[in-house]
């Protein structure tokens, strides 16, 4: 059901297609928060407009229909914004590694966090990249747009992901020292 208010809240920031909604996806949403493939966001597109939530606001060469969220759509997204949310069932694979790394010895446990600690430092800086890249560009919302909003919270789960590592190799290091002695 999410979906449909990822959707509803990125064509609030403007007009768009469904592969340029898939893209949005790609560059804002995807890593942190949701994730959508173009298969998934045609049929909810179709579903949106079914129930009056968006509208096809041009439609180009080849059918590419460009959707605008309408006024009962901002309703709904603003109702849903301000509803408790859901329980919500995690399934992170890169979470559950780091969570059973004292399965394997602290040389390989170590690894595992430069690694995770590796990929966080590359993400932090494609995302300072893009968010870079937003802030130049001009925005009738200015900063506070969605997209540059979701970039700052990807940025800040990353920056976790580096210190949790960080903090991860020093108890590793320790434990080493003291097994050592």
């Amino acid at each position: 059901m999410s979906l449909r208010y990822a959707l509803l809240g990125l064509l609030e920031d403007g007009p768009a297609s469904g592969y340029d909604l898939t893209i949005r996806f790609e560059r804002s949403l995807q890593r942190y928060a949701w994730t959508a493939r173009q298969s998934h966001v045609y049929p909810e597109l179709k579903r949106l407009a079914e129930d009056g939530l968006v509208t096809v606001a041009d439609e180009g060469a080849r059918g590419r229909r460009s959707y605008a969220i309408t006024d009962i759509g901002r309703q709904e997204l603003h109702t849903w914004l301000l509803s408790p949310p859901k329980a919500r069932a995690i399934r992170d694979e890169h979470a559950l590694r780091m969570c059973l790394l004292s399965c394997l010895d602290i040389p390989e446990a170590r690894q595992q966090v430069l690694g995770h600690l590796d990929e966080a430092d590359q993400v932090v800086a494609e995302l300072r990249s893009l968010a870079d890249a937003a802030d130049a560009a001009p925005h009738p919302r200015g900063r506070l747009r969605m997209g540059r909003l979701a970039l700052e919270y990807g940025i800040f789960q990353y920056q976790a992901q580096q210190q949790w590592a960080r903090w991860a190799l020093e108890q590793l290091d320790e434990t080493q020292d003291t097994a050592g002695s």
